[in-house]
């Protein structure tokens, strides 16, 4: 990695001098482009990737006029984690060496007496390997995550240039955060949201994430999760809602496997905003020419508007919402090896994709079909199909049900 201190240091100047300057667009591609870069080595928390990573985030929050808003009047907020086997395992039961990760934090100070939290995480997978959530078995490759997370990145970095310009939505400050330790637990922003000097929950209006916002489809369908965690939400982002050209799949639940988890369970508002999961999720083929940067622009701007919209309301309520978000996936007997189609809402669970050599590949699923019924059970959306399979054990058969284009098709799948 010493070997590119130079260029790092060069392209870094450059953009900082030059980022005012350069059309959105392209600004988004450079962000994307240069975080997934195999100079980053896959962003692993706590790498030399990492910490370049963080350099040229900081370089662009810099950039756009933004202050540090981390330790000591620093960019970088670090904590301590120890390496666990089992990645957005919270426990920490297996522990490693210690090692620091960094948060990258910048404030707009409106002086405004509430904050917004707009946060995307920037950490991936490294190299990949046994461990690290890596979907690409047993190989070691770069981890480039250009969708996960770098879409979220280029999209914060995008709003934060809008905000600075918008004179609307000068009712609040915004705090931005880039966390890193994500793929780990949650690391990053589990450890800001518990430190009471560093975090507090009473000045923090909502919390916005983006996390894998690069892939916005030809239907431009976007899953927004946590539109139950306050009341005035849902009048926004009612579910199937087309809003500003883009339909709204809409659940509302604040938990989840991102970092806006973090700051609900601190009884704070939040939205999660995603586009759905995808072939290359976690694998070395999550590349940035494979980025819908049209999308990021779109989707930032839709949050942008949505904050001008709430601008006046004051603090926002929050309420707690049911946990519908597949956590307890962890405590399956058996996994059926299927990547869910987050984002369809037509009945039943469509999949995206099947692992070769687990039950549902070796059944004869296919990306495309969507389960109607498992045994017994009607499977009506992605919580029915978890329903469903937390009922099965090692060992069992059960006839699936599937629809492939307009066929219906029986198939026997072996756990």
């Amino acid at each position: 990695m010493k070997r590119y201190t130079l260029l790092t240091l060069f392209l870094l100047g450059f953009l900082a001098l030059q980022s005012q300057k350069i059309e959105p667009l392209l600004q988004a591609k450079i962000d994307v482009v240069y975080l997934s870069s195999d100079m980053l080595q896959g962003r692993e928390t706590a790498s030399e990737g990492e910490k370049l990573a963080a350099e040229y985030i900081k370089s662009r929050f810099e950039s756009l006029g933004l202050k540090p808003a981390g330790l000591k009047g620093s960019w970088l907020y670090p904590f301590n984690f120890h390496e666990t086997t089992n990645p957005h395992d919270t426990s920490q039961k297996s522990k490693g060496p210690s090692k620091t990760g960094n948060n990258v934090l910048a404030l707009l100070d409106n002086g405004a007496p509430a904050t917004i939290v707009i946060g995307a995480h920037y950490d991936h997978l490294g190299m990949g390997g046994p461990g690290s959530g890596s979907l690409a078995a047993n190989e070691i490759a770069i981890h480039n995550g250009a969708d996960d997370n770098a879409s979220g990145v280029a999209g914060m970095l995008a709003i934060a240039q809008q905000l600075l310009a918008n004179q609307n939505t000068r009712h609040n400050n915004y705090l931005f955060m880039a966390f890193s330790g994500e793929e780990k637990g949650l690391f990053g922003s589990n450890a800001y949201t518990k430190d009471s000097l560093a975090f507090n929950p009473s000045k923090i209006n909502y919390m916005i994430n983006l996390d894998m916002i690069g892939r916005l489809n030809e239907e431009n369908v976007l899953a927004i999760s946590g539109v139950g965690t306050s009341p005035l939400w849902k009048s926004r982002f009612e579910n199937n809602a087309v809003v500003e050209g883009i339909k709204i799949s809409a659940t509302e639940s604040g938990m989840g496997p991102s970092d806006h988890t973090s700051f609900y369970l601190k009884n704070i508002p939040v939205l999660h905003f995603f586009t759905g999961q995808h072939k290359d999720y976690h694998k070395p083929t999550d590349d940035a020419n494979l980025v819908n940067y049209e999308g990021i622009l779109k989707i930032s701007t839709l949050i942008v508007n949505s904050i001008e919209q709430f601008d006046q309301k004051g603090k926002l309520g929050f309420i707690k919402t049911k946990d519908e978000s597949g956590r307890r996936s962890s405590t399956f007997k058996v996994s059926m090896g299927v990547m869910p189609d987050y984002l369809h809402q037509s009945g039943g669970l469509r999949i995206d994709g099947v692992t070769d050599g687990r039950p549902a590949a070796l059944a004869g699923l296919q990306a495309g079909d969507i389960i109607l019924k498992m045994g017994s059970k009607e499977i009506k959306d992605i919580q029915g199909y978890m329903e469903a399979l937390g009922t099965f054990n090692k060992g069992d058969k059960v006839t699936v049900e599937v629809k492939r284009k307009e066929e219906i098709k029986t198939l026997e799948v072996s756990f």
